[in-house]
């Protein structure tokens, strides 16, 4: 075979195989998450007092990607959810009296278990309400729960406390 008609073949093959990990990235329709008064967070709070240098809202940013992609997942179609997180303070804390560097380092101990605070509403495809509701999510014991993520994943406390939420289902939420 010639092999520009390979190479074009391989591309094609490459481009179709890659698709459905695109669509899967792309932002959803169905699911909006916005940050009610983030600079009011607990983490926030702990970020600037404990830890300044590294005060740092990025995990906002990968957890409203990660939320809207989990609940698009399990959203029938037409349905829509909107979500407003209240507040975070996320696994483990900082402790100031460690000697050296290690001040700055987040310890993750079960007394510091990760909670996240929300409100959400579930409108139907004629925008009629399903459920809405505040949730505080919590799971005192998770270090001992068996979660499915990376464990260089700073945030896998956190995503596994929303992925329990979101797997009762849109009519359980």
């Amino acid at each position: 075979m010639n092999r520009r008609i390979v190479l074009h073949m391989l591309l094609a093959a490459l481009t179709l195989l890659g698709a459905p990990a695109m669509a899967g990235n792309a932002a959803s329709t169905n699911v909006t998450v916005t940050y009610d008064h983030p600079e009011q967070f607990t983490e926030t709070h702990k970020l600037r007092s404990l830890a300044p240098q590294l005060d740092d809202d990025d995990y906002l940013k990968v957890l409203k990607s990660y939320i809207e992609n989990r609940a698009s997942r399990m959203l029938p179609p037409g349905d829509r959810l909107a979500i407003a997180v209240t507040d975070i303070d996320r696994a483990g804390n900082f402790e100031p009296w460690r000697p050296g560097p290690l001040h700055e380092v987040r310890i993750v101990k079960d007394i510091y278990p990760p909670r996240i605070d929300l409100r959400f509403q579930l409108l139907d495809a004629d925008g009629k309400v399903l459920r809405e509701g505040t949730r505080k999510l919590r799971d005192p014991a998770f270090l001992s729960d068996s979660i499915n993520t990376s464990e260089t994943d700073s945030l896998r406390y956190e995503k596994a406390l929303l992925d329990r939420w979101l797997r009762k289902g849109p009519d359980q939420l």
